[in-house]
């Protein structure tokens, strides 16, 4: 991979993913989907509205038919400009006008699957005029829609993939003793930026005792001399997410401290090793729970193994007992498994994986090793 930027996506490229959506519509047995601002409008049609405002902006891609746009008049200048533009039906609006009078005509009767993210309001606008439509969360319905990516959205997340590991390298190298969570969490941002990052979504730093909550982001907690610490960041590069974790210790870890780490990268070997197409997306987490149960540390796993990942940093797939979808060529998910010990500890490893033809290859590629700061 070199640093050269990806080709942009282009209006052929829109068209097929407008295809693809109507195609799995219509095996769903849905009438389409209603698409708002936010990852599946950017996915579909390249339009990212510069805010996401109260009012109506709404794709409706009818599983038989041409798709139509729905925008505010004073935005249809930037709906224009959106390289999926030419194969959508521009329709605008003006402020003063029943946004869902003007929506109404796209659709037809019967069920669609929407956008996780439309407002509320919008839904019930709909649903007044619309009697005879239902409705149901795009990630129910159509919960793959995003899920396989193309060889240039790839390129993207190896780039994103990339710069995450080279900020790691850059964190290695600071002073942790006598500094708090914040200021390491602000070393990664910066470094996460300089590496190309649009975004900083996360950057979970915790220390000691915090390390053992999976969620703890950042604190005033001064690091010390024989902490564990958990690092775990991300945000997008070229629209595409990043995300990795790596546990460092500050001086010389105890046995204990290295059995554990040790396990937890076993761990995420094996479910890597777990990955390749047809086997169910539950089989992952399965894999890498066994490792750590069988130690005897089942109790302190506490989370699902992995999530998606693409034009955000969690989406369907999620590698969780009881999905059983099948893994495709050109998935993308973390794995991640963790060992928390209450109170004491937490040790997690996470590297972005994407499924290839017969197995995987990993997007993360820095030591998984415990690294030993200072």
């Amino acid at each position: 991979m070199t640093d050269a930027m990806p080709v942009p996506f282009t209006v052929d490229d829109f068209a097929a993913r407008m295809r693809r959506a109507a195609r799995a519509a219509d095996d769903a047995g849905l009438a389409g989907l209603v698409v708002t601002p936010g990852p599946d409008l950017a996915y579909l049609t390249g339009y990212v509205p510069a805010a996401i405002t109260e009012r109506l902006t709404m794709l409706v891609v009818p599983a038989d038919g041409d798709p139509s746009l729905v925008v505010p008049r004073l935005e249809r200048p930037d709906a224009e400009r959106a390289a999926g533009a030419p194969i959508v039906r521009l329709i605008d609006w003006m402020d003063g006008d029943d946004p869902y009078g003007v929506a109404a005509p796209q659709l037809g009767s019967g069920r669609y699957a929407m956008s996780d993210s439309a407002w509320a309001m919008h839904l019930l606008g709909l649903q007044g005029r619309l009697e005879t439509t239902s409705y149901v969360s795009m990630t129910t319905a159509l919960p793959m829609l995003r899920a396989v990516k193309d060889d240039d959205e790839l390129e993207r997340l190896a780039a994103a993939g990339a710069a995450a590991d080279a900020a790691y390298g850059d964190i290695l190298r600071v002073r942790f003793a006598g500094r708090t969570e914040a200021e390491v969490a602000a070393d990664l941002a910066a470094f996460l930026i300089a590496h190309g990052h649009s975004q900083v979504d996360f950057t979970l730093v915790g220390s000691g005792p915090n390390g053992a909550n999976p969620h703890h982001e950042h604190g005033d907690r001064v690091i010390e001399d024989g902490d564990m610490v958990v690092l775990d960041f991300g945000g997008l590069k070229l629209g595409y997410g990043s995300d990795t974790t790596r546990t460092v210790h500050v001086g010389e870890p105890t046995d204990e401290e290295r059995t554990v780490h040790e396990l937890v990268v076993r761990a995420q070997q094996a479910g890597f090793d777990a990955v390749r197409p047809g086997v169910a997306c539950q089989e992952i987490d399965r894999v890498a729970r066994g490792v750590i149960a069988d130690a005897g540390y089942g109790e302190y796993f506490i989370h699902r193994v992995g999530h998606g990942i693409g034009l955000t940093t969690h989406e369907p797939p999620y590698m969780v007992e009881g999905e059983e979808t099948p893994l495709e060529p050109g998935m993308c998910f973390s794995i991640e498994p963790g060992i928390y010990l209450p109170d004491r500890f937490g040790v997690r490893i996470e590297d972005i994986v994407t499924v290839t033809a017969d197995g995987g290859r990993r997007l993360n590629t820095t030591p998984r090793e415990m690294a030993i700061v200072h």
